[in-house]
């Protein structure tokens, strides 16, 4: 069972920073999107410079799930992790999340997933890992890995205030609404009838390095930079941790450091983690 140690020791061995150019979009923002998932999952399954047919067959036994362009997440770990991969292309900006509020885990009961994931393996709840990368060009410049209940708050935190708009909206007198898990749909805008309009919320997050800049700073004259927050509780229920403690002697750009962060639900409460960082 592959995990976020795995992939970290395949960063640190492969040192392979240059994206496959993907053909599944025409559109060069989304292509180079789809390259940095492709990048991620070959993290994860160590399928660098696999043919294709090697990297899809090594895949079926790492992921349980792959993803689609439709739902979350961008692909699951067999028995193991949920991971949401986003791409941007300058340090300081903010992850766009569209209309899906950031999680803390993701539930098998979550409307947001497709059936397929849904009954992909035999799951209730996964913890969720954010793969946050700063692209230039065809090149990776910065990486984070993030668990998601490190980095943001929880479910109700964000549920609570999408239904506070939700039912002030629909308040709103003389207006037709039809029933959608967006924030509204309002009918017959027209006198026609045949137009309507899509209430829909549009959440962004402030990316990894900006929230977590209490206990990590990049260095912008290194080729690149890597960070990973991981809780204690998660660290101690990683097995292979050990592989990652034991390479770090070996590896001078690799460190492993014991950190305070800020718990999202309440940051006056800090709680032990794991800081890993790389950089050439």
């Amino acid at each position: 069972m592959s995990n976020i140690i795995d992939a970290i020791i395949t960063l640190v061995k492969r040192n392979q920073f240059i994206l496959i150019d993907s053909t599944m979009s025409n559109n060069r923002a989304n292509s180079r999107g789809n390259a940095l998932e492709i990048y991620v999952k070959d993290l994860f399954a160590d399928t660098f410079n696999h043919s294709e047919i090697e990297r899809l067959e090594k895949w079926s036994k790492t992921f349980s799930w792959l993803g689609n362009n439709a739902n979350p997440p961008d692909f699951m770990l067999q028995n193991g992790d949920a991971v949401e991969v986003k791409k941007i292309e300058s340090p300081d900006v903010a992850l766009a999340l569209n209309s899906s509020y950031p999680k803390q885990i993701l539930k098998s009961s979550s409307p947001l997933i497709s059936n397929a994931c849904r009954e992909a393996e035999n799951w209730a709840q996964k913890d969720i890992i954010y793969a946050v990368g700063v692209v230039g060009g065809d090149k990776l410049k910065h990486l984070c890995l993030v668990y998601g209940q490190d980095y943001c708050a929880s479910d109700e935190c964000y549920s609570r205030i999408r239904q506070r708009i939700k039912n002030g909206v629909e308040t709103i007198s003389n207006v037709e609404f039809a029933q959608t898990r967006e924030l509204g749909r309002v009918n017959r805008v027209d006198p026609l009838g045949i137009t309507y309009m899509r209430i829909r919320g549009m959440w962004h997050i402030e990316n990894p390095w900006k929230v977590f800049d209490y206990v990590y700073r990049r260095n912008f004259q290194a080729e690149f930079n890597f960070m990973c927050i991981i809780n204690a509780d998660k660290w101690d229920r990683l097995e292979n941790r050990q592989k990652l403690i034991e390479l770090q002697n070996h590896c001078p750009g690799l460190e492993i450091v014991d950190v305070k962060i800020k718990n999202p639900d309440n940051p006056s409460k800090l709680k032990p983690a794991k800081l890993i960082r790389y950089e050439i």
